[in-house]
């Protein structure tokens, strides 16, 4: 009896040992079962998730911390990729750790890609990657899953132009069903791979309604607020008064205003399109990826924040303003439109900052958004000239040009100067340069903020500015906006999540002085015993990587290991990921817990092993995993390997002790657990086993 109840505890800890989590199923189909060649068909990515476990979609900010889910497909002559992947209605949640909202689907995610076939048999293959967590234990495993589409009949050449056939949901059922490879190179840099589906043709997932909808909102305002600037303001009665000399009756007038209205919309819509051909197919992923157009649209951003401050004026060189001038003189449709030119251009001073602004916000999708940006910013800029020129007798409703209108400029100033922050942090934040970590760019929003409240208030005076003799309400109210906000921003210095700008602030990873965490790192009554432990050298990887809580350690496993044996301490490995939700939950809400953090501190050597950090190995240090049969090229994919090579397991968080001296578990490893006890209770059984070895 004795013997049978060993072997099933043996069994049953074996078992909780082992675990391959494959917590999704991939279908594949087509749209269409047969397709002409030159004609568009869709891609169907059908995954089934097992009861339990969500899939991280693939729209949402590579920045917020999980992991995107991405689709790279490999380069082939017969086929060509029409716009991005799409997901097809993921849910939405916030995230406390991490301040954002993420998608993710749950029981069954849908995506969708559209091809163009160029030539008979299309080879349409790739890779998925992403990232599933459980509802329950919190356990999160990486993805990586090959896929084919070889179900794919050309029958003939299309005759006409490409036409786009309708979606067939009964393919699904032929579709080929393969099982989630679980990804052991984890190849992905988590800070940029929201917008990268790479190797070699870089697509980047489609912009969601949501955000073509704030596009659309920012862009129709950013037009309105182009009318009260000094240099279009007063041109709308002189405007619509020439529209009324020149007409025989209102009709006429109506109808010019209407013509130059449209020819306005026309003209900014072209500069879109110009502006998406010079940027190019790939610009999304560019902007996402690398550091140079984000620096780049930073200095956009600043430059014209400057321009409206008064430092110098943004103009359009005087003879070719003078040319088009002259066009608009020689009457007829074509004298409307060049007159519309001429308005363009010669109020760019102030609206080029405007209009850059919105092509920058749109410069994320492909042709589609910053034509839809510029058409709305266009409509919202044209319709008062034709609204007036319907009815002239709304003009004596107009408030007379001032200094008011300066005020508006200078505003909008600073508002340029806070929102270049986001483009210079993104680039931060890819390349570890640690310029513009969280506390520093609240501190500078909170300084433009409340200078600009002040300035409201007419406490500043800027070059072009009139004297304010009294301050107005209107300039009271927004005064007083302008320093709550400067004083909502003010806790985020020491931690606060700020929910509400998530979308704009660096992660709270890269906030230094977090005061929750002293207080949770420093509070209690548990004390340590012993002086911490001093590393026997410098942590390689340490200037990207760090531990929470001032924790010291290592970030490579062999030295890690090397300097244990020395100390004769039991190692403590944390695999861990930069988009572990749960990894950080636990660092919050167990790490910080005072007898934990004295536990590790002192009683273990900890080694955090990122399982998605980008970073390449020296050449030499490349292989190839006996499991996949894959080089290892990174750090990340080799961590990874480790973990399901060594302890048959591919989850994060992931915890286990380890004796350096024999390289075995000291007790069986832990993930996801927020009960402070339960791991106190783990640490406990390694220490005291380490101690019965000694």
């Amino acid at each position: 009896m004795r013997i049978y109840l060993f072997l099933l505890s043996f069994l049953f800890a074996f078992h909780s040992f082992a675990q391959i989590e494959t917590p999704v199923k991939w279908e594949y189909a087509t749209s269409v079962k047969e397709v002409k060649q030159g004609e568009t068909i869709e891609l169907i990515f059908k995954a089934q998730i097992q009861d339990g476990w969500h899939m991280f979609s693939s729209d949402f900010s590579p920045d917020l911390g999980p992991i995107v889910a991405t689709f790279a497909f490999d380069k082939h002559p017969s086929y060509s990729l029409v716009g991005g992947i799409k997901p097809l209605k993921p849910k939405k949640k916030f995230d406390d750790i991490f301040g954002g909202d993420y998608t993710y689907f749950e029981n069954q995610g849908v995506f969708k890609q559209k091809v163009k076939i160029l030539q008979p048999n299309p080879k349409i293959v790739g890779t998925f990657k992403g990232q599933a967590c459980t509802n329950n234990d919190g356990k999160c495993v990486p993805l990586n899953e090959d896929f084919e589409f070889n179900n794919i009949k050309v029958i003939a050449t299309a005759s006409t132009l490409p036409t786009e056939p309708s979606v067939v949901a009964t393919p699904i059922d032929t579709a080929t069903t393969v099982e989630a490879e679980t990804d052991t190179s984890k190849n992905i840099n988590t800070t940029a791979i929201a917008a990268a589906i790479t190797t070699p043709i870089e697509t980047k997932a489609a912009a969601t309604e949501g955000s073509l909808w704030d596009l659309i909102l920012l862009a129709f305002g950013g037009g309105l607020i182009a009318l009260v600037t000094p240099c279009v303001f007063p041109m709308i009665p002189m405007t619509v008064t020439f529209f009324l000399k020149s007409s025989k009756n209102k009709s006429e007038a109506i109808r010019k205003a209407l013509i130059y209205g449209f020819s306005i919309v026309f003209i900014y819509a072209i500069l879109g399109l110009v502006f998406s051909a010079t940027l190019g197919p790939d610009a999304p992923n560019i902007i996402a990826t690398h550091w140079l157009p984000n620096v780049l649209f930073f200095i956009v951003f600043f430059v014209f924040g400057l321009s409206f401050l008064g430092a110098f004026e943004i103009m359009i060189p005087t003879s070719f303003v003078n040319k088009i001038d002259a066009k608009a003189d020689q009457g007829g449709l074509a004298g409307i439109f060049f007159m519309a030119f001429a308005i363009v251009l010669v109020t760019f001073s102030c609206t080029g900052p405007i209009v850059g602004s919105v092509l920058v916000l749109a410069s994320d999708g492909k042709i589609i958004k910053p034509v839809i940006g510029m058409v709305t910013y266009a409509s919202a800029f044209a319709i008062p000239f034709t609204l007036f020129a319907m009815f002239p007798s709304w003009l004596n409703k107009l408030p007379k040009s001032g200094g008011w209108l300066n005020v508006v400029k200078v505003s909008l100033g600073f508002i340029e100067l806070a929102l270049g922050l986001k483009f210079l942090s993104i680039a931060d934040q890819v390349y570890h340069w640690h310029l513009l970590d969280r506390e520093i760019y609240i501190a500078i929003w909170i300084v433009i903020f409340t200078l600009l409240g002040v300035y409201l208030l007419g406490k500043i005076r800027m070059p072009h500015d009139s004297p304010v003799e009294k301050t107005s309400v209107s300039r009271l109210i927004l005064a007083i906006a302008s320093f709550t906000f400067a004083i909502y921003l003010f806790p985020g210095m020491f931690g606060a999540p700020l929910k509400a700008l998530s979308g704009y602030l660096p992660p709270l990873s890269s906030h230094d002085f977090d005061v929750p965490g002293l207080i949770r790192q420093y509070s209690g009554s548990v004390k340590s015993n012993t002086k911490e432990m001093t590393l026997c050298d410098e942590p390689k990887y340490a200037e990207k990587l760090h531990l929470p809580h001032g924790l010291n350690g290592y970030f490579d496993y062999k030295q890690a290991l090397a300097c244990a044996k020395k100390l004769n301490k039991p190692l403590f490995i944390d695999f861990t990921g930069h988009g572990c939700v749960n990894c950080r939950e636990m660092e919050a809400n167990v790490w910080a817990d005072p007898v934990v953090l004295n536990m590790l501190k002192n009683d273990f050597l900890v080694v955090a092993l990122y399982v998605d950090e980008p970073t390449k190995v020296a050449d030499a240090d490349v292989y190839t995993s006996t499991y996949d049969g894959k080089p290892k090229k990174n750090i990340g994919s080799q961590n990874a390997d480790r973990q399901i090579t060594k302890f048959n397991n591919n989850a994060q968080p992931y915890y286990v002790l380890l004796d350096p001296n024999t390289e075995q578990p000291l007790a069986t490893p832990i993930g996801y657990d927020k009960s402070v006890p339960n791991f106190v209770k783990y640490l406990e059984s390694g220490k005291v086993k380490f101690k019965e070895k000694k």
